[in-house]
């Protein structure tokens, strides 16, 4: 069943936009692993390894201010262990668990491909910290109640609003629905949703 979003954000499709030098753009952990992770080609979609890793270096080239969130570390690190797994083993009853504490040499592979990626990421954009307090928590919940987004989130979009960032790279298109935001993605879905309810920037 299609997603059936409703668009509050602006969005801009980034397969048609510029990055210009005085953009500050937050990078969602999706657009990072496609940028610097070595097999991220193997289970994505052609467009997310074409066109993320296509516009943040049009950014970098542009001088745009990249901002990561040290939160994307957590998911990140998650993502390319589970990519690794499944490019270990395709058993579906082979666990996390298994991979992790069996196999000390793939660990060491997966250890290595997560220190390369982070090291990318750091190296290429600014940390906008969040301190994860109770008053934060809080703050996401109440989010969570209006926002259709998840947990995870939920706490980018705290740190995004402490450094007054509001435009985020992302294939993510829960973000569409959040009011204030401008959304620079290639999500085929987000952008018709948007194209269709008004919401498409062309800058």
């Amino acid at each position: 069943m299609p997603v059936n979003y409703i668009v509050q954000a602006e969005v801009v499709d980034i397969r048609s936009d510029t990055p210009r030098k005085e953009d500050i753009f937050l990078v969602d952990t999706n657009a990072w692993y496609w940028h610097t992770y070595t097999n991220a080609s193997i289970y994505s979609l052609n467009y997310q390894i074409t066109e993320y890793p296509s516009y943040i270096a049009k950014a970098i080239s542009a001088n745009s201010l990249l901002l990561y969130c040290g939160l994307s570390l957590a998911e990140l690190a998650h993502n390319i262990e589970q990519t690794e797994k499944r490019i270990f083993s395709s058993n579906p009853k082979f666990s996390s668990k298994e991979y992790r504490h069996n196999y000390p040499t793939e660990r060491a592979k997966v250890v290595a491909e997560v220190q390369a990626a982070w090291s990318q990421v750091t190296s290429t954009a600014v940390c906008t910290d969040i301190l994860i307090s109770e008053e934060t928590s809080n703050a996401a919940l109440t989010r969570f109640q209006t926002q259709l987004l998840d947990g995870y989130d939920l706490l980018i979009l705290e740190a995004m609003d402490k450094a007054a960032v509001m435009q985020i790279i992302t294939d993510d298109g829960d973000y569409v629905t959040v009011p204030g935001m401008k959304v620079f993605t290639a999500n085929g879905s987000a952008i018709a949703a948007a194209a269709s309810q008004g919401k498409l920037l062309v800058r």
